[in-house]
Order: structure tokens, then C-alpha cells, then sequence
């Protein structure tokens, strides 16, 4: 133990009034990891939590803590019956009011083919004829049997009073009918937009999907969303959070509207803690960060990051690749900032304090964007920042070590790898996937690798991405071996990237990510071990008990 830990336990327990505010849990199966980020962290276990005024106090055996307390004077004893608790599980890559709209509009995620996704929609309809548009999200023709993008005629077979616009799961692309088309202009004859694309029939006509920047021709013409209406998807995105065991969440690009709304909650004590990066497409950008970082008092709301997108995903095919994809010789993906517009944010940002997480899939992108990192640094510093590659998805081999030399963060999503294992290969080629998904190569040569979802893209759960971090399988657990295993984390590394790697990723591993004395006591209690089941079943892991300072803030209807 360090003098400095050491130092925060006497002047806890000594220097500390007792209050109401203090609680002692008992008789736990605790985990939680101690130490520094990176490889020299280690798990810790214990059965006895301390929280004094919302954060911890002291964590350890309760026969040696006890012999430094006077029990009586410990107003809140709970006994925890042998469950399991972990760190507060942070997500650090997510995207907060898209899952409160989510919630709100027709989900799309289970249907199996075009015909599906068509129904689910009309029904969607007539079940809110109150509303101007038809919105939802989630389709993913990789799903389904013709793998084809699908087309603007399904949807006018079933509604044409009402325009329809449909996100695919991964926000990159969408689907329209002719009404949403004709209302924002789109014809034969629209120039596809820089970093976009209208996806066109043999005789040229637009089929309905429009790629990337291209999507913006029709969101332009959705109706514009009130502050009370974005802190009501909010409000329900926490509430699906908190069930899942995110105590914290980094909010990967967010507007001036929704930063008003994340201030107004912040206000009123939100239930969770977001680390919300501002949008690099934010037209009052600069005037954001010329007002500086914001950190509440409580560390609930906490914004001194800026998001950039360098380019698409990969299952639109919009991720930038050095070479075509390999089931489509003529694409390349598709630069959503261009290289001379990331230069100029990042010399626009980097000299505010800010740090850059930058959204980069394919190994164009993720190479670009680290000769961006490089060519600032030389210029005018910054390395100190903490920079992240937001997905860092396929990354050229050569390139992998960069991420170290750079200090560059690799902010990576788990579920991500089991989601596209059926059509990556087919996008890449087998010698692509040397540098995609190389979690365990770029964690050996010292990289921090903050984990998250991308929520709505991938759902909340994570467990669901601790179990695709340790098996490299999806839930029916295939295939068999796991897909590319040798680039599976251990559920340590995992749990690491989930809590304590995750908070260093926002600058806030002195606050949060452990149950160590002097943090935030943010902490889940489980209905299993996970560290005690076999790993093929880690995802069905259920959060009994949620817990931000302290404070219960999620409770399962059957726990008392």
C-alpha cells in the first residue's frame, strides 16, 4: 500500500466525523482492481466496503478493519450475504440520448430481413399516428438472407402519408421512403455530399439508403428535438443504464442543446456520472471551449473532450481502408472529415486543454488520424492529453505500436468483434484482420484500452462485452474456439478495461475505476461470481444492486 493510500484511510477514519452518511457493507465477495493503469494493476478481493460521505473509506478483511472502528458508532450496516461486488462497470463509449431515443422509436435491432423490418415499422405507425415522422434504428442487412441494402419501395408499400427514416445499427447509414426523399430534395439529380453517398439504382435513381454525411440531406428536415424532450430520453437512458450496472458513461459527441440539458440535470443531481465529449461538428465549438472544461462539484457531469469522426463503419462499408474491400473492388470507404478539416480541429483544440477522442475504423483512417496525432504533438505538445481512437477497429499492423509511442489511447468496443466476425472477413480479406480487433496486441505492448458498447449500436449490457472480451464468441457461444482467440483479454484485463483503465481514459482514475479509499463509492452487487463461472456464461450475469456515492440508485424488484 502506498504512503498516499495509507494516508487517505487515517484521515478517513480518524479525522472523519461519523454521519448518517456512513455505511458499512459486510460479508461481501468483493473485487475490485488496485494500483495503477495498465499492465501493473492488480485484483484485489475483499470482504468489508467502508463508505464515509459517499466515497470509500477503507476496503479490506473485516476483522482488521473493525479493530480501527467503534462499530457503534456506524449508524448503516448492511450484510451482503456472500453476493458479489464490483467497481461501478464504466462505459466508455457510448452514445447517451440516442439510446433515450431509442427507447422512443421503432427498434429494428431483431428484424430478420427487409419484409420484417417493414412490418415492425408499419406497426410502429399506426401504434403513434400522433407522429409527424416515422423514426427508428437498428436494421442491419448483414442479418439478414440477401444481405442487400434494402429499398425505398418496401417502405412505401406500407406508409406514404408520412415520411419514414431509419438509422442503421451502427448510426452510419439510413434508410428513407419517398416522402422523407421529396422532403428534403433528394433526386436523381443531388451531387452525393463530400463524405457521403446516395445509394442510386441501374437507372440512377436514389434506392432510400443514404451513407455518412449523406444522411445529414434528410436529418436537417427531422423536427427539431426541445431541451425537455432531450433530458426526457436522457432521464431513460440512465434508467436503462443504472440496470445494467454503468455507473459512469462517456457520452461519445454531444451538441450545444444536449450539453444545456446535461447542465440542467447536473443541477438536480443526476443518477449517473457522464464524461460527455462535445461534438468537433458542433458549430459553437470553438466557443465551448474558449468557457473551458466543466466539472461539477460531484463529479456527476464532467466535459473537456471533443469528438471527431475521421470516417464511416465497416458494415456500410464506409470505413476508410488503405486497400478496396474485398467484396467490393470499387469502394474504399469514405473520409467524413477530411484530413486538412482534422488538422485544423485538432489545432483548434488541443491548445485548450481539450482532449480528442477520434472515431477511426478502418486502417486509412486509423493511420491518418495518428499522423494527425503526430504532426500536432510536434507542433505544439499535447501528448499529456490522454488522445484516444475512438474504435480503432482495423488497424494496419505497422501501425499497431504507434498507439504506444503516441500515448494514444484505444478506446474499443468488445461486442463489436462478435458482431461483425460474419461479415469482416468478407469486407477485409483474412491478412486485414492481423491488426483488427487486436485487443491482447495492443494491451502486451502497454496500450490502455478503455471498453465500452457504442450504445445504442451494440446494447448497454456490460457484461455482454466482458463476455466477448474473454471468449471472442457471441452468445450462442460461436464459434467454436472463438473468433481470432488469440487476441482475447483475461476477464481481469477485461474488468480493468471496464473500471480502472476506463476512468484513466477521462482523466479521472484518482476518482474512479477502483474501490480504493479516497474514490467515489460507485459499486454493483451480482447475483454470480463472475470470476467463478465458466466464461461461456459470463453474460448472463444480472445486476441485483447499483450504487453511485454510496447511494443505492438501482435496485432489482426482487431485492430487498
Amino acid at each position: 500500500m502506498t504512503i498516499l493510500r495509507l494516508c487517505t484511510i487515517v484521515l478517513f477514519l480518524l479525522c472523519t466525523s461519523v454521519t448518517a452518511k456512513t455505511i458499512l457493507f459486510t460479508n461481501a465477495n468483493g473485487y475490485t482492481l488496485i494500483g495503477e493503469p495498465g499492465t501493473d494493476a492488480q485484483l484485489k478481493q475483499f470482504n468489508t466496503l467502508l463508505i464515509i460521505n459517499g466515497k470509500v473509506a477503507a476496503v479490506g478483511d473485516y476483522e482488521q478493519l473493525t479493530k480501527r472502528l467503534n462499530l457503534a458508532d456506524i449508524t448503516n450496516q448492511i450484510n451482503l450475504q456472500g453476493k458479489t461486488i464490483l467497481p461501478g462497470l464504466i462505459d466508455a463509449h457510448g452514445h447517451v440520448l440516442g439510446l433515450g431515443q431509442n427507447l422512443m422509436q421503432a427498434d429494428l435491432r431483431d428484424a430478420a430481413s427487409e419484409t420484417a423490418a417493414v412490418a415492425t415499422v408499419n406497426n410502429f405507425a399506426k401504434q403513434n399516428p400522433q407522429l409527424e415522422w416515422v423514426i427508428g434504428r437498428g436494421w442491419n442487412q448483414e442479418n439478414w438472407p440477401s444481405k442487400e441494402f434494402p429499398q425505398r419501395n418496401s417502405l412505401d408499400e406500407a406508409i406514404t402519408d408520412r415520411p419514414v427514416y431509419l438509422t442503421r445499427v451502427d448510426g452510419h447509414a439510413a434508410w428513407a421512403n419517398s416522402k422523407a426523399l421529396e422532403l428534403a430534395g433528394i433526386t436523381a439529380a443531388t451531387v452525393s455530399p463530400e463524405g457521403g453517398d446516395i445509394i442510386r439504382d441501374s437507372n440512377g435513381e436514389p434506392t432510400g439508403v443514404l451513407i455518412d454525411n449523406a444522411m445529414a440531406l434528410i436529418e436537417q428536415k427531422l423536427p427539431a428535438a426541445s431541451i425537455e424532450q432531450t433530458k426526457q430520453a436522457l432521464q431513460l437512458a440512465f434508467d436503462h443504464l443504472l440496470a445494467q450496472g454503468i455507473t459512469s458513461v462517456h457520452d461519445a459527441g454531444i451538441d450545444a442543446l444536449n450539453l444545456k440539458a446535461y447542465q440542467d440535470l447536473a443541477a438536480q443531481n443526476m443518477p449517473l456520472r457522464v464524461y460527455a465529449m462535445l461534438s468537433g461538428s458542433e458549430p459553437k465549438l470553438a466557443e465551448l471551449l474558449a468557457q473551458g472544461a466543466i466539472v461539477s462539484d460531484d463529479d456527476k457531469l464532467t466535459v473537456r473532450s471533443v469528438k471527431i469522426y475521421a470516417d464511416g463503419a465497416l458494415g456500410s462499408r464506409g470505413a476508410a481502408l488503405l486497400e478496396p474491400y474485398s467484396d467490393s473492388p470499387h469502394q474504399h470507404g469514405l473520409m467524413v472529415t477530411s484530413q486538412e478539416d482534422m488538422r485544423a480541429l485538432y489545432q483548434l483544440i488541443i491548445p485548450h486543454g481539450f482532449q480528442i477522442n477520434t472515431h477511426a475504423i478502418g486502417d486509412r483512417a486509423n493511420r491518418i488520424v495518428l499522423d494527425e496525432f503526430a504532426h500536432a504533438f510536434e507542433l505544439f505538445g499535447g501528448t499529456n492529453l490522454r488522445h484516444r481512437i475512438e474504435h480503432a477497429q482495423v488497424v494496419h499492423p505497422d501501425d499497431l505500436v504507434r498507439f504506444k509511442q503516441l500515448n494514444i489511447i484505444a478506446s474499443m468496443q468488445p461486442t463489436h468483434a462478435t458482431s461483425d466476425k460474419n461479415m469482416a472477413e468478407d469486407r477485409l480479406g483474412k491478412a486485414r484482420m492481423k491488426g483488427a480487433y487486436a485487443w491482447q496486441t495492443l494491451a502486451q505492448q502497454g496500450t490502455i484500452i478503455a471498453a465500452g458498447s457504442d450504445f445504442p449500436v451494440e446494447l448497454a449490457n456490460p457484461f455482454f462485452g466482458l463476455h466477448a472480451a474473454v471468449t471472442r464468441q457471441d452468445r450462442d457461444n460461436q464459434p467454436q474456439g472463438g473468433w481470432y482467440a488469440h487476441e482475447s483479454l483475461t476477464l481481469t484485463q477485461a474488468l480493468q478495461a471496464f473500471t480502472l483503465d476506463a476512468a484513466y481514459a477521462a482523466g479521472q482514475e484518482q476518482i474512479l475505476g477502483t474501490l480504493e479509499p479516497g474514490k467515489w463509492a460507485d459499486f454493483i452487487v451480482l447475483d454470480h461470481d463472475p470470476f467463478a463461472r465458466d466464461a461461456a456464461i459470463l453474460w448472463q450475469n444480472q445486476v441485483q444492486a447499483t450504487y453511485v456515492a454510496g447511494e443505492r440508485v438501482y435496485h432489482q424488484a426482487t431485492t430487498k
